[in-house]
C-alpha cells in the first residue's frame, strides 16, 4: 500500500549525485524503492538516446526495458568509483543495442564485462541534460504558430538544410529562415536561454 501522507514531487529531478546513490542502494541492498526511482527517469532518456543512436521505435523501447532489467540484475557490478550511475545505465544501454544489431547481422559476440565501463561522463551528462529539458522545449514548441513548427520539424528533427525546407514547403528561403527566427526567438522567451 502506497503512503498518502507523502506524495512524489514529480517536477524534481534528482541530480546525477542522486540517482548514483539510488543505484548504490539497489546494488547493495536490492531497494526497490530506488530502483523505481532508477526506472522512472532512466527508461524515458535510455529510449530517447538509443533512438538517436539511429534504432526504430520499437527497438529503442526494447532497449529501453532490456537496459532497465539489466540495471536491476547486474547492479552488484556497478563500481561508483569508476563511473556515475548515468554513464553506467547508458554504457548498458549502448551494448545492448550493439549487441542487438550483432545478432541481425549473424556476428558471434562475447558478453560484456561491466565492471571495465570507462566513464563518460561529459557526453552522457550532454545527453541527459538535454533529454531533461526535451519536455519544456516540446511545450514550448507546441505553442508555435503551424508555420514555424513545420520549419523547425523539418530543421531539427528531419535534418534538412534551409534550401531543403524552402523547397519542401514551396516557400522562399527567407521566408524559411524569417520563420526560423521567430520560432526561435518565441522558445528563448517561453523557456529561457538555458535551455536554449
Amino acid at each position: 500500500m502506497q503512503d498518502q501522507t507523502c506524495p512524489a514531487k514529480p517536477t524534481l529531478q534528482p541530480d546525477s549525485t542522486e540517482l548514483t546513490a539510488l543505484l548504490v542502494k539497489v546494488s547493495q541492498q536490492r531497494d526497490k524503492k530506488a530502483f523505481a526511482v532508477l526506472f522512472e527517469h532512466f527508461a524515458p532518456r535510455v529510449k530517447s538516446y538509443v533512438f538517436k543512436l539511429g534504432s526504430d521505435e520499437t527497438m529503442a523501447e526494447e532497449i529501453a526495458q532490456q537496459t532497465l532489467l539489466q540495471v536491476w540484475r547486474k547492479a552488484h557490478l556497478f563500481n561508483e568509483e569508476k563511473a556515475q550511475a548515468s554513464t553506467w545505465i547508458f554504457r548498458i544501454a549502448r551494448n545492448l543495442r550493439l549487441d542487438m544489431i550483432r545478432k541481425e547481422k549473424h556476428f558471434d559476440y562475447d558478453d560484456h564485462d561491466l565492471n571495465e565501463v570507462v566513464d563518460e561522463r561529459d557526453s552522457q551528462e550532454k545527453v541527459i541534460n538535454r533529454n531533461q529539458h526535451a519536455q519544456i522545449v516540446r511545450t514550448a514548441l507546441r505553442q508555435l504558430p503551424a508555420d514555424q513548427i513545420d520549419i523547425v520539424r523539418l530543421s531539427f528533427y528531419e535534418g534538412l538544410s534551409h534550401g531543403e525546407i524552402s523547397q519542401k514547403l514551396g516557400v522562399p528561403l527567407g521566408t524559411v529562415k524569417s520563420r526560423m527566427r521567430l520560432a526561435f526567438k518565441r522558445i528563448k522567451d517561453s523557456v529561457g536561454e538555458v535551455l536554449i
